[in-house]
């Protein structure tokens, strides 16, 4: 596709921080344009009086499943859904517009063969071909990065120690994003089993175990990953690993220090650092950090749909 195309964009399920961190995002774009930005909370309401430093005119409307074939002048839809939602608005997509590019911000499709994984930095060339993409879950993202460069010298499952702001419980209301329940404090849950930890599993290939928390700032992850290591490695070593792995990678920083999660806030990209050995038991860790509202879910979105329509990887993030 041409990158002088002007592609309209849908996006259904508007309302969260996510949804509205992409909607700033596509307003600022040089190649897409807003054409539908569904909620059914806020329907009428213009964006710019809701979404702060949104420009457009547009306003939020209440649209269906059913109301896909009266928009056919949609180029890309984006289903910023909570789980479990999508599969309805896939459907009529697929019936009504079957050349429109569909990305899924749910972890819907993040299993399913027929869809492609949107970790750009592991799966660029297939993202490019791709119609129907599964964008990564947040915690999945920080820690496969964390992961990526040493996957063949894993000798065990590596362990990965999360901690999210709590935008990532979304906007309903829940423990996990209630600040008096997290002041002071720090919230563990789905230690085992949780989504993110297979999700890893499936597209890292490698057996992982994972235990998120929720903390009280609003938004970043940092993820802590402890690994053990199949030779003997230096902490220079291991840090030259990384910055060659992730050299041609401009979202993808790595430093010496251990990366700070409020540094990350804001941040289209992540940061990789805080690299420890323990050479008696052949153990190294490693930080990565994230915003998850941005890499861990909007900006790395719009790195997807840009790979996947044409235009340049960081069109609208640089």
């Amino acid at each position: 596709m041409s990158v002088h195309s002007s592609i309209r964009v849908a996006v259904i399920g508007a309302r969260g921080y996510v949804g509205a961190e992409l909607v700033k995002l596509l307003d600022r774009h040089p190649g897409f344009e807003l054409g539908l930005v569904s909620s059914r909370k806020l329907a009428g309401q213009q964006l710019a009086a809701v979404i702060e430093g949104v420009q457009h005119s547009l306003q939020y409307q209440l649209v269906e499943p059913g109301d896909v074939a009266a928009h056919r002048d949609i180029g890309a839809w984006v289903l910023a859904l909570p789980n479990g939602l999508a599969a309805p608005w896939v459907a009529a997509i697929e019936q009504h517009s079957p050349g429109a590019l569909v990305l899924d911000l749910s972890s819907d499709y993040r299993f399913t063969p027929e869809w492609t994984y949107g970790l750009p930095e592991a799966n660029r060339a297939a993202i490019k071909q791709a119609r129907k993409i599964a964008n990564p879950g947040c915690y999945a993202t920080a820690a496969q990065l964390a992961l990526l460069p040493l996957r063949a010298q894993l000798a065990a499952p590596p362990h990965i120690f999360g901690v999210s702001g709590y935008s990532g419980a979304g906007t309903t209301p829940s423990p996990k994003n209630d600040p008096e329940v997290l002041r002071d404090n720090l919230l563990p849950y789905g230690l085992v089993g949780h989504t993110h930890e297979r999700e890893i599993r499936r597209h890292l290939g490698e057996h992982v175990y994972f235990m998120p928390h929720v903390a009280p700032h609003f938004r970043g992850i940092t993820a802590t990953v402890s690994l053990t290591l199949t030779a003997p490695t230096t902490r220079a070593q291991l840090l030259e690993t990384f910055q060659t792995f992730y050299a041609e990678e401009p979202l993808v920083a790595v430093c010496e220090d251990i990366p700070q999660v409020r540094a990350a806030v804001g941040g289209c990209g992540a940061t990789l650092g805080g690299f420890a050995v323990d050479p008696d038991e052949g153990r190294a860790v490693v930080v990565a950090t994230i915003d998850n509202l941005l890499k861990g879910a909007a900006s790395q979105a719009l790195q997807n749909l840009n790979l996947a329509s044409g235009f340049t990887e960081l069109a609208g993030l640089e």
